[in-house]
């Protein structure tokens, strides 16, 4: 029999810093930990023993391994970890939120039919399974323990690596094994541990005093009744390698070298011999004495791998299935297999020297007879291979030597693993695919590169790709339509990537391919992509280009069907026509959306409702279509998606005035996608906080926000309008600086005229008209030149053209008509609090200077809004125009809260703070009192007193300390 020790010798050290580990996560403070050390050092034995602590804790467990047969296969570990703790307790895919259905990748019962994986991110399935470890750990902990992570896959290690950046505030302990060897997984690990992001325990090997321990463990005696010679003995053959150790004492008393005598051991027989032999004689001897029918069925096994099945094994040896467990059974094949404690019906060798001594025995063309039945048998046994059957039918392909066959099964592994969305995977798969596959078969070998170059695009080596491209065309085998569709596939994948130079040459190179006489059906997919990288080009004649690409695709989908590409162009075309016919567009998107129905594409269908969301908010102020796309992205687990709903629920939330809703929304969507690395939406998110901060007039958040836009790569000129007209502008109005709003609308528009944008909002056919009519540069032919425009139907718009109108009609007299204009854009900017109130106090302003209207009533409504939302400048405005106007102002100095506690005690007053809000621009005492509507010995006078209770010299030390203090200072 095998002499195992029943207990963890010399890990004491180690135990302890898991046991430190364990505790904090079940306090919230989460971790990982790798144990790093040779073949039989004790690591699987020190994870399950933090398994045990784990367990008689109460924490939750999870519990993978890679896998060791042939190349790994996708997710593995991770897949296996999941299944091991839904088989303890009952978890729901609901529980996670949209997180749930996003790991249907790695557990099938949990996908949503129909669910698009091609556009996951791994990024996002690794937050998906953060998620669920945190909810299986909450006020318990949960341990996740991945075994042999040195064979994982790539996706798994890219998995194992988000965790460990980010397990630090779950309650989950991550425990990853690793063999001390050059591989991925320990550089993962190194890594990891040089960016203090986990701990790292070496397992050395165990000294003298413990492998004394460990014999009496073994042999369940007095470590001091084990003789010194026997010590000497396990030393010089083992070297303190805990598994080799127990093999020798096995091996010494199978030989009686090593004899109960009494409670005590002794030494007797040829000592030498063991010593000399080391672990390969034992080993050898026990395959030796196994009998012809035992030796057969672990000779299939060892062919097999380090585990094998038994249905494959037995359709091969043809045993009975009680001669198979029989002879699996029997003490001598028990000293070399036992069951696998995590898959049923399956077996393992105790070690691979175990399984290295079956081999051994085993010459070159019976090891290949037997792969090759083994293959046979797997096809018989699983028809189909399904899952990663496929994978190890190929590994024992190329053990049987049939290196043709290997390489088609790992062409169609490869394929699989693309489409599960493990593409770096695929790669490898590939690779080794076209490796084995003959130089003759030009078929297969050309069936096999192009899913590589499918592969490396999707993988993100896009370099790779368009350098590998030119192959196809030396192996020959692919048609030239077939080349040019993978040429458009690699363009959409340098689009996405950035790369518009190399997105053209192949958009070229696709065209080419298909020639002059190419059919409609053929560049539809190419004109949807080339549509797209036109946006990149600045000029009007790129948005013309693309919209005649997208209209004529669109057409050709819909007619084909190619509804996918139908979506794309369809819903290109809704952002196209929006700034010119926001009625088109809406048809555009509701076409896109009927189509992703019909044909049950429902990640096509959620961004086909975010955008219809979008466009009932630009209409009409409804923001109940977006609410529902985001809970239908949240139901299906399309994150991403419901990410850009969140953060257009949150810009809209801004229009509203509803900040506190909008800050939440933009705060809690940019943690999730700046830690996912969503680029694009991380940047909208951010022009999104720029521009709630603009509408709160707070201009250093509004820049602040701008420059972390740009060091998120984001390009400020492409989206100029919404910079300068939605966020830049109307701080300045906040401000009471109407001519720096109108300087930035101006930008605004002009960026819009000789760039690619077609963003909405910019204050073009809205906020630009109001302002320049004020300002007497626009009349009714201006205002008729806009509103004629479809797009100033937008209802944010639609109330500033009605404030100008009103405007206009009050300087010719017409006093009801102005008033029946300005009740009109109250109405239509009901939705809009913060504008709305904002247009009375421009419009009170005219009013007030041509004589019509209620402009007391107005600019008293607008007083107060301002007021309570902490906008002193606006506020103090219309309390100036309500003097000038001779009615009652009421006193707001008492107890100001906008004032920083540092200023009250100065005793600074509310109308001194506000002076020093708009010194930080060094305006001169003119240009406070125009904004302040006081007289200029007043500001005078106020800036004086400042001086004296900051004790500061001078007007720029004052800007200098109120840049300190004052949000929103000009």
């Amino acid at each position: 029999m095998r002499h195992r020790s029943t207990s963890l010798v010399g890990r004491d050290s180690e135990l302890r810093t898991l046991e430190r580990a364990l505790a904090a996560a079940r306090a919230g403070r989460g971790g990982a930990v790798f144990l790093v050390g040779e073949s039989g050092i004790g690591k699987s034995r020190l994870a399950a023993a933090a398994t045990e602590l784990a367990y008689t804790a109460g924490m939750g467990l999870m519990r993978g391994r890679a896998s060791s047969i042939g190349p790994s296969a996708p997710f593995r570990p991770l897949t296996e970890a999941i299944l091991s703790l839904l088989r303890a307790e009952p978890v729901e895919p609901a529980d996670l939120g949209p997180y749930g259905p996003i790991l249907g990748r790695l557990v099938p019962d949990w996908g949503t039919p129909g669910q698009d994986r091609d556009g996951e991110s791994l990024v996002v399935l690794a937050e998906a399974v953060l998620r669920l470890t945190g909810r299986v750990g909450r006020d318990r902990g949960c341990l996740v323990n991945l075994d042999d992570l040195n064979e994982a896959d790539p996706e798994t290690l890219a998995v194992v690596e988000y965790l460990v950046d980010n397990v630090e505030l779950q309650p989950t302990l991550l425990v990853g094994a690793i063999r001390d060897e050059d591989c991925a997984a320990r550089a993962l690990a190194d890594a990891a541990a040089r960016r203090g992001c986990c701990e790292l325990i070496h397992l050395d090997r165990l000294p003298r005093a413990d492998l004394r321990r460990m014999a009496g463990a073994c042999l369940d005696a007095d470590p001091a009744g084990i003789p010194d010679a026997a010590v000497d003995l396990l030393w010089a053959g083992s070297s303190g390698n805990p598994f080799l150790a127990e093999e020798l004492v096995t091996a010494m008393v199978d030989d009686g070298v090593l004899v109960a005598d009494g409670t005590s051991w002794r030494l007797t027989g040829d000592a030498g011999a063991v010593l000399t032999t080391g672990l390969a004689r034992p080993l050898a001897r026990r395959v030796a004495q196994l009998g012809p029918r035992s030796r057969e069925l672990l000779s299939v096994a060892a062919a097999f791998g380090p585990r094998f099945p038994l249905a494959v094994v037995q359709r091969v040896t043809g045993l009975s299935d009680r001669d198979l467990l029989s002879l699996l059974q029997d003490d001598l094949a028990g000293q070399l297999v036992a069951p696998d404690e995590q898959t049923a019906d399956w077996y393992a060798f105790h070690h691979r020297l175990s399984r290295e001594a079956v081999l051994a025995q085993l010459d070159r063309h019976e090891h290949e007879r037997l792969a090759g039945a083994l293959a046979d048998a797997v096809e018989v046994v699983h028809p189909g291979l399904p899952g990663e059957w496929c994978e190890v039918v190929a590994a024992l392909r190329v053990d049987a030597g049939d290196r043709g066959a290997a390489g088609l099964r790992y062409t169609e592994v490869g394929r699989r693993a693309l489409a599960l969305g493990a593409a770096t995977s695929a790669v490898a798969l590939l690779d080794r695919a076209l490796e084995y596959l003959p130089p003759d078969d030009v078929a297969a070998r050309a069936e096999a590169l192009e899913l590589l170059l499918h592969a490396l695009a999707e993988a993100g080596l896009v370099e790779r790709a368009l350098a590998s491209v030119g192959e196809l065309a030396r192996v020959g085998g692919v048609t030239a339509r077939r080349r040019a569709t993978l040429h458009t596939r690699l363009a959409w994948a340098a689009t996405v990537a950035g790369r518009s130079d190399d997105g053209h040459e192949q958009v070229r190179l696709a065209r080419a391919l298909l020639g002059p006489d190419a059919s409609a059906e053929d560049l539809a997919p190419v004109d949807v992509v080339a549509a797209h990288l036109a946006l990149d080009v600045a000029g009007q004649d790129q948005l013309a280009a693309a919209e005649r690409m997208a209209r004529q695709a669109a057409e050709v989908a819909e007619r084909v069907p190619l509804p996918v590409v139908a979506c794309q162009a369809l819903q290109l075309l809704g952002g196209l026509t929006r700034h010119r016919d926001p009625d088109e567009a809406t048809a555009f998107l509701e076409r896109a959306r009927a189509l992703a129905v019909q044909h049950e594409l429902p990640i096509w269908e959620i961004h086909a409702l975010i955008r219809l969301g979008n466009d009932d908010a630009l209409r009409h102020g409804d923001l109940a279509r977006l609410e529902r796309a985001r809970e239908v992205a949240t139901r299906v687990g399309a994150v991403t998606a419901q990410y850009q709903a969140e953060a257009s629920i949150a810009l809209h939330s801004v229009l509203h005035g509803d900040f506190t809703r909008a800050a939440s929304l933009a705060g809690r969507v940019l943690v999730s996608t700046t830690r996912l690395r969503l680029l694009e939406t991380t940047q909208y998110v951010l022009l999104v906080r720029a521009v709630l901060a603009g509408h709160r007039g707070n201009r250093k958040e509004m820049d602040a926000a701008l420059a972390e836009f740009e060091r998120w790569q984001g390009d400020l000129t492409l989206h100029a309008p919404r910079v300068h007209g939605l966020a830049a502008a109307f701080c300045a109005l906040l401000e009471e600086d109407r001519p720096r709003a109108l300087s930035e609308l101006e930008r605004a528009v002009s960026s819009e005229d000789n760039g690619s944008s077609v963003y909405f909002l910019s204050g073009r056919h809205g906020m630009h008209v109001l302002l320049t009519v004020l300002y007497g540069q626009s009349g009714w032919a201006e205002l008729e030149a806009v509103t004629v425009n479809p797009a100033s139907a937008l209802r944010w718009d639609r109330q500033f053209t009605l404030f100008a109108q009103a405007v206009l009609l009050g300087r010719e007299s017409r006093v009801d008509a102005a008033s029946a204009s300005v009740a009109e854009a109250l109405d239509v900017g009901e939705p809009y609090a913060t504008s709305r109130h904002l247009g009375l106090r421009l419009v009170g302003e005219a009013a007030l200077a041509d004589g019509w209207g209620d402009p007391v009533s107005w600019l008293r409504t607008a007083e107060d809004h301002f007021h309570r939302t902490g906008v002193p400048a606006v506020a103090g405005a219309c309390r100036a125009l309500l003097r000038r106007a001779g009615a009652k102002v009421t006193q707001r100095r008492s107890g100001t809260d906008e004032i920083p506690a540092v200023l009250r005690s100065a005793g600074v007053t509310a109308r001194e703070f506000e002076v020093l809000g708009l010194l930080v621009g060094r305006l001169g005492n003119r240009e406070i009192a125009d904004r302040l509507h006081l007289s200029p010995r007043t500001v005078e006078r106020h800036v004086g007193s400042l001086m004296t209770k900051t004790g500061l010299p001078n007007r720029i030390a004052l800007g200098e300390f109120a840049a300190d203090f004052v949000d929103g200072a000009a």
